[in-house]
């Protein structure tokens, strides 16, 4: 195991290199560019997501589509991830991350667009879109739409099922610790995920958004309350903290040793990649559940898909980040290079309300990633393979859960990093060369006012 996890890491690296930061931020500043900033239309967006296209065409409300997308995407990365950034890359990966953010918000809505632009109708009514469609309808690459859902099947079982499983299980037996074996809470937990999140994906993709509906308010703002708290008691430290990472994003010296040559490179490349992890701007993941929102025209449901990164990453990890770093600050006895405990030290040093938090929000956002991933991962199977493999695929994917709970952490976020950059290079393909399209419906219902008008 430990010999596949360096073979992992290396190739890892080696994919996450200058070219692919350079394509994903490329694409990010190429987009916003094009289509006028988008992001200065959020606002309407975050409007929209609550305005219910009820005689539109489509599976579930844009709230529905909206929750569900963040429900995959608010997960592990905006905690677990955010420390490992600053534990790897320095605190000015926080820098990158929000640079990430701010422009992925262009690529976000651009692979909404494009999701309900190509998307299709089935027999039934259900409606079925996302990068593989847009790369097979408006590209004309159908290969280029299986190698998407290749890689999205099998990312689906690293981002999207075992570590977030791992990460609950972990975070359960450090409370039982004492109480239960440690192998056996394990099993249990596993088991326990596995029950419940069946018991959700067998209802399909209705059922899914009304769990996430439900669910993603609760934990965003149970989260956001906590983390607020935490950054009053350190409230001293947040101008400290906000200068250290804005000068250490750029420092030639590395935070955490190294080569200084590489410091910068190693900052960025954790920021961006863990942005990405985190918010799936470019990944070609949301795309997926926009298809089924009910929208009037591609660009009105664009605008509430892009909402997403917004809360992600400019909310929910800037105040992890700021949480941690202010923590390392106050306390510093707070190892910086302690990838695995840096988020429990961070938030263990709030008395009583730093560790549940910590609990309940990293239990609560894998939990959700677990039910909204595997919504993705089943309908890349069924333009894979068909509708009858997809009940197979969600018996595997339950099952996963159990394994995922007793497997390396390291390992599987290697894993993860990998497999998102596989399942990003056709996604950014689609955005480039439809980018055209894209720039054209985005002139006619966002810039000219027609966002109240039917789709053509």
């Amino acid at each position: 195991m430990e010999t596949f996890s360096q073979f992992i890491q290396q190739l890892s690296d080696f994919v996450w290199g200058a070219p692919m930061i350079l394509l994903l931020v490329g694409t990010h500043i190429f987009l916003t560019i094009r289509l006028k900033m988008p992001q200065r239309k959020l606002w309407k967006g975050i409007k929209l997501s609550v305005s219910p296209d009820h005689e539109a065409a489509g599976d579930v409300s844009p709230f529905g589509a909206l929750a569900t997308s963040l429900a995959a995407t608010i997960g592990t990365g905006n905690i677990i991830g955010v420390a490992t950034a600053i534990s790897l890359g320095g605190p000015g990966a926080i820098f990158w991350c929000w640079l990430t953010g701010f422009f992925g918000i262009a690529t976000k809505y651009g692979e909404g667009l494009l999701a309900i632009k190509y998307r299709v109708k089935k027999p039934d009514g259900e409606m079925l879109g996302g990068p593989m469609y847009a790369l097979e309808r408006g590209l004309g690459k159908k290969w280029l739409g299986i190698l998407f859902c290749i890689f999205t099947a099998i990312a689906a079982f690293g981002i999207g099922n075992t570590v977030q499983a791992n990460a609950i299980s972990t975070n359960i037996c450090v409370l039982t610790n004492g109480f239960i074996d440690d192998e056996l809470c394990k099993l249990i937990t596993g088991i326990s995920i596995a029950i419940i999140i069946g018991l959700v994906i067998f209802g399909g993709v209705k059922s899914i958004a009304r769990f996430c509906t439900a669910l993603v308010p609760f934990m965003a703002v149970f989260y956001i309350l906590g983390c607020i708290y935490i950054l009053c008691i350190n409230a001293s430290f947040i101008l400290p903290a906000i200068k250290w990472i804005l000068t250490n994003a750029f420092s030639t010296e590395s935070a955490v040793g190294g080569a200084a040559g590489s410091a910068i490179m190693m900052t960025m490349r954790y920021g961006v990649s863990r942005g990405l992890f985190s918010n799936e701007s470019g990944l070609g993941s949301a795309p997926i559940v926009a298809a089924a929102a009910k929208a009037k025209n591609p660009a009105r449901q664009a605008l509430v898909t892009s909402t997403a990164t917004f809360w992600d990453t400019v909310i929910i990890c800037t105040l992890t980040g700021l949480v941690i770093v202010t923590s390392i600050m106050a306390f510093p006895d707070i190892d910086l290079k302690n990838q695995g405990l840096l988020t429990s030290l961070a938030f263990g040093k709030i008395p009583y309300i730093g560790t549940p938090l910590l609990t309940i929000g990293i239990v609560t956002f894998a939990f959700s990633t677990i039910i909204g991933w595997s919504y993705y991962a089943e309908k890349a199977v069924e333009y894979l393979a068909g509708k009858k493999f997809v009940k197979i695929y969600r018996i595997l994917w339950v099952l996963l859960c159990v394994v995922g709970c007793v497997l390396d952490l390291n390992a599987l976020w290697s894993f993860a990093d990998l497999m998102n950059a596989l399942m990003a290079i056709p996604n950014l393909i689609a955005l480039v060369f439809l980018s055209g399209v894209i720039a054209k419906d985005t002139q006619y219902y966002l810039w000219c006012d027609n966002l109240d008008e039917e789709g053509k």
